[in-house]
């Protein structure tokens, strides 16, 4: 045994070994329980960073792991290569954005491999071939079908230099998170998916991840977004229009303490004149 661990030589020969007999490939055994190991793909934005070697370290000693307790262990690898953040990096180094974004996959796959990662590379995939993303449509054509998707327009948040839509929890300080550009405020029509048909059921099931934080479940509460209340019937400038709100106090003879409406929202910009006695009825989820 050296004296000195030389990795250069010690990794060489044994990720040469595990290629040779394909030791990480997962192949189908009754005998044994599976396991799936599966972390987040990557963006192949062109070299790995440290934030990745963590991540794919933990999922990897995680696969190791259950391999050694005897599970059959699946742990594939795929790139986050399709969207608008890749045409604009290929678009800044005028490069096409398909010899870009491969080029980048084959880097970055070597630095991976140089890891030592228990990854079966035969389930690799990347979004942005047409054999992948074909299911991404067809599935997306089947909800707008049975009325899970649907169109109307909306606020979002813009980004002017990735030139895309930014999650709430993507502008920091009123700047885009991976850009810093001033986030601007945009009225587009877009498709939506109506998450409110399964609220309850996604509520309810919250509580059966008691694994996640705290933090984490409250976020998806809030993005499912339940509102208990009323929803109030104005008449504004003789058009007769309706919100939504917790119960305001007192609500009689047309009075109330406060309404309140999203500064974006078309009816705020209308404005409000001529309101007269509120009609109320129950309010269910929030849309």
């Amino acid at each position: 045994m050296d004296e000195q661990y030389l990795p250069e030589k010690v990794e060489k020969d044994a990720q040469e070994y595990w290629e040779k007999h394909q030791t990480f490939k997962a192949v189908e055994d009754p005998q044994r329980e599976k396991f799936y190991c599966l972390s987040m793909f990557p963006y192949p934005s062109g070299k790995l960073h440290m934030g990745h070697v963590r991540n794919y370290t933990i999922g990897d000693v995680l696969a190791r792991f259950m391999r050694m307790q005897g599970r059959n262990v699946l742990q594939p690898m795929g790139w986050d290569a399709f969207g608008l953040p890749a045409e604009n990096a290929a678009i800044a180094n005028n490069v096409p954005p398909a010899k870009w974004t491969y080029d980048n996959i084959a880097y970055m796959k070597q630095q991976l491999k140089s890891l030592g990662f228990a990854i079966d590379w035969g389930r690799e995939l990347a979004t942005c071939k047409p054999e992948y993303y074909r299911w991404n449509q067809w599935l997306f054509l089947r909800m707008l079908e049975k009325g899970v998707a649907y169109k109307k327009t909306g606020v979002v948040n813009w980004d002017p230099v990735d030139r895309t839509v930014l999650a709430n929890e993507q502008v920091i300080d009123g700047r885009g998170w991976r850009t810093g550009a001033v986030v601007e405020k945009r009225e587009i029509p877009m498709y939506y998916l109506a998450i409110t048909k399964y609220a309850e059921e996604l509520l309810a099931d919250l509580e059966k991840l008691p694994e996640w934080p705290e933090r984490v479940r409250t976020m998806q509460a809030n993005w499912i977004g339940k509102s208990v209340g009323v929803r109030f019937a104005f008449r504004v400038n003789g058009v007769a229009r309706s919100a939504l709100g917790s119960p305001p106090s007192p609500l009689a003879g047309g009075e109330m303490e406060v309404s309140r409406m999203s500064g974006g929202h078309p009816r705020h910009r209308a404005g409000a004149q001529d309101v007269r006695a509120p009609r109320q009825e129950p309010m269910g989820m929030r849309g």
